[in-house]
């Protein structure tokens, strides 16, 4: 061994604990057997030691309306906070600290991201905030999403605390089908919503980010009730087990349309859009089974709809479809939706129809709002452009392109 060599082996890092790291780890040590209920009273007791007060735990509500505050010892409890109008619902809408200077220190509003879901928002107020503090509150707020969501799994806790209003069986299988509402990665961004959210029955949805592949499916099973919501865990169960298997669009369409012809008999169909987006280039494969066209954004206008070829409804025996394909410009955006946006009639009988839905999009588009944001104002301005009806589901999926490599490695560095 050279001198060199020696000397360097000599070099040893630095592994004692700062003080934030310390606090982060005897929270994680701590959490992994905590029951559930006791996890906010724990991050409560845990700000505390940085001279923190005032703690809250606010988690998003279905209708993506309010903040709920969780209960709990040491935890503040309040009303809801409205998203729109509100520093908690400008944190967790902009995904980022809000702070208001009121008597006795400042009040920090910190978003609640598990990966780029927002969960949520913590709030707690201190006399004096520095860097060194939101820092440590930022990522303090990232592992209280991590263990939200992650206990969330095993516990009514959380879900309990989200519900504005008593929700049907088949919103409730619904939900527990879905993917987050929201991912996002440099490359591409998905978000998504569902309304009625406690009633709706037949509508879903699903992504899945496979290497430079983003998957896409919506679809809408045909009735109301109970009976949609299990033919839409049938499709959306078929749709995943094809779609992990690595066949092509086409084959994913022949599988779903097998399960659902066998298990539900030839008067019943599901429509769907299904689409592959190498999220690299912005090459784009999309199969359409009887379903609404997505609309296609650029630059914040509506282009149109994203035509092709149609095949027949999912469960109808169709023959091999032909897959469209097309070439995505970075910044684009495809607006998925279900037909109860444009076909719910209002108390004189005309149909909404496609162009206001157009309209509407454009309109809200105008704000260039992120995606998370744009779903929510229109979903909120389809709503009271039909006069706050929604007898049918009603169900938008928005995705933005952005293009470029990602090497993760180096983001890291």
């Amino acid at each position: 061994m050279s001198e060199q060599q020696r000397r360097i082996g000599e070099i040893r890092v630095d592994r004692s604990e700062g003080f934030g790291e310390r606090l982060l780890g005897a929270l994680l040590d701590r959490a992994h057997e905590m029951p559930p209920h006791l996890i906010a009273p724990l991050v409560a007791q845990e700000v505390a030691r940085i001279g923190g007060r005032e703690v809250s735990v606010l988690l998003q509500d279905y209708e993506q309306l309010m903040l709920m505050p969780l209960t709990g010892r040491g935890l503040l409890t309040g009303a809801p906070q409205p998203i729109d109008a509100s520093p908690a619902g400008a944190a967790f809408l902009e995904a980022r600290i809000v702070e208001v200077v009121q008597d006795g220190g400042t009040r920090m509003f910190l978003p609640l991201l598990d990966g780029s879901d927002q969960v949520g928002v913590m709030a707690v107020t201190l006399d004096r905030v520095d860097n060194d503090d939101r820092r440590l509150l930022r990522r303090l707020a990232g592992l209280v999403a991590d263990m939200v969501v992650t206990k969330n799994g095993y516990t009514d806790v959380f879900t309990r605390a989200r519900r504005r209003a008593p929700m049907s069986v088949a919103a409730e299988i619904q939900w527990a089908l879905l993917p987050p509402l929201r991912m996002s990665v440099p490359q591409v961004e998905v978000a998504g919503i569902l309304e009625p959210a406690y009633q709706v029955a037949g509508d879903s949805f699903d992504y899945a980010l496979n290497g430079d592949v983003l998957h896409i499916a919506m679809i809408d099973a045909m009735g109301h009730g109970l009976g949609a919501a299990v033919m839409a865990t049938a499709a959306i169960g078929a749709y995943r087990h094809a779609r992990r298997s690595g066949v092509s669009l086409a084959g994913i369409y022949a599988y779903m349309d097998e399960v659902i012809a066998a298990q539900f008999g030839p008067e019943q169909f599901v429509t769907a859009q299904m689409m592959q987006l190498n999220v690299t280039t912005g090459h784009l494969q999309w199969v359409n089974a009887g379903h609404p066209w997505p609309l296609l954004i650029r630059d914040h206008e509506v282009l149109g709809q994203l035509e092709g070829t149609t095949t027949l409804p999912v469960g109808f025996g169709g023959q091999e479809p032909l897959v469209s394909e097309g070439v995505l410009r970075r910044g684009d955006r495809m607006l998925c939706y279900t037909d109860g946006l444009v076909e719910e009639r209002a108390a004189g009988g005309e149909e909404f129809g496609l162009a206001q839905l157009i309209d509407i999009v454009a309109d809200v588009e105008r704000a260039q709002h992120g995606t998370r944001a744009t779903v929510r104002e229109l979903s909120q301005a389809l709503k009271q452009a039909r006069g706050g009806i929604t007898s049918d589901d009603a169900t938008i999926l928005l995705t933005e392109w952005r293009g470029g490599t990602a090497d993760y490695l180096t983001l890291l560095d």
